[in-house]
């Protein structure tokens, strides 16, 4: 590896690959879980309104949907989801970087766990500004297949979902949600961002593990972990509000209304309905995402440029 000059050494990692490393990270974990994501939604809308439920439990919906729809009825919405991941992961994982490389500039070295807390929640309410037209598309791709056949959108593709819900529903329904897509998002991103960055600097100083890609998994996992019990209540509500029929009246007032009828027809525990899906989309996501975007950015310093002194990828 060749030397570089002070001046080089001492700039971080360039804005742009913040975005779009983080970018690219998302849409490479998207190909690997995208059917988790489909079960998770599937059964966090299965026994809505006291109404019976359509899966037992994670086995019965993946038997269910393959019975039903194919092998690859489990891959609808992928087209969503990977717009999703150019959208949100983007925005989320590259804000999180510029703020954190920010803060850890100002402060001299890594920044305090509380500090990475408000940059979490940043990335999180900028990151679901930007992406929930896609996340509100990906909840219909994927929640379609459990509708009678008559009442299916049937939407052909991202960009046909897209352009539909505009002018069938009217552009604003693109945000339908957006608050509690904003409040999963600030709760998941705090969550999943913070305590990854804290697990790994705890897992690396106290020498438990090299930093490399078994220090990641660790970090990664525990990750996973929190954010998934910390957000899976706003998820349910998310993907209610958005996936709802309104043509009798919506069924729901907002976030709060629907935690709360969820709890009063369902049981409190009901909000964590799908935990299995969602931990084992979540986890993984939040695994693979964070090893590639690592895995990106140790390329780039060992190619490209020798990392500023004292820098933690």
């Amino acid at each position: 590896m060749t030397t570089t000059t002070t001046a080089a050494r001492n700039q971080p990692l360039p804005s742009y690959l913040q975005f779009l490393f983080g970018g690219l990270s998302g849409i490479c974990a998207t190909l690997i879980i995208q059917p988790f994501d489909l079960l998770k939604t599937r059964l966090q809308l299965s026994g809505e309104g006291g109404r019976p439920a359509d899966h037992r439990g994670f086995t019965s919906a993946v038997v269910t949907i393959v019975r039903r729809e194919g092998f690859f009825g489990l891959y609808q919405g992928l087209s969503a989801a990977l717009l999703r991941q150019v959208t949100y992961t983007t925005t989320r994982l590259g804000v999180f970087g510029v703020v954190k490389e920010h803060l850890s500039i100002h402060s001299g070295g890594s920044p305090a766990f509380h500090l990475k807390v408000i940059a979490g929640l940043t990335a999180g309410a900028c990151g679901a500004l930007v992406g929930t037209p896609a996340d509100v598309v990906l909840v219909r791709m994927t929640a379609d297949g459990r509708l009678p056949v008559e009442q299916r959108r049937g939407y052909k593709h991202v960009f046909d979902a897209l352009i539909r819900v505009v002018r069938e529903e009217g552009v604003v329904t693109l945000w339908r949600g957006c608050i509690p897509t904003v409040g999963r998002a600030m709760a998941l991103n705090a969550a999943q961002l913070a305590s990854y960055d804290q697990a790994k600097e705890v897992i690396i100083d106290a020498k438990i593990l090299k930093d490399g890609i078994a220090a990641h998994i660790s970090a990664s996992t525990i990750s996973g972990l929190i954010a998934s019990l910390v957000s899976l209540p706003f998820d349910v509500a998310k993907t209610r509000l958005q996936n709802m029929e309104t043509s009798k009246g919506p069924p729901y007032r907002g976030m709060l209304d629907c935690i709360w009828k969820t709890i009063r027809y369902e049981g409190l525990f009901s909000l964590w309905k799908g935990f299995l899906p969602y931990f084992l989309r979540l986890g993984p996501q939040t695994i693979f995402t964070f090893i590639f975007l690592e895995q990106f950015k140790a390329a780039y310093f060992s190619y490209i440029q020798v990392p500023p002194k004292n820098y933690r990828i």
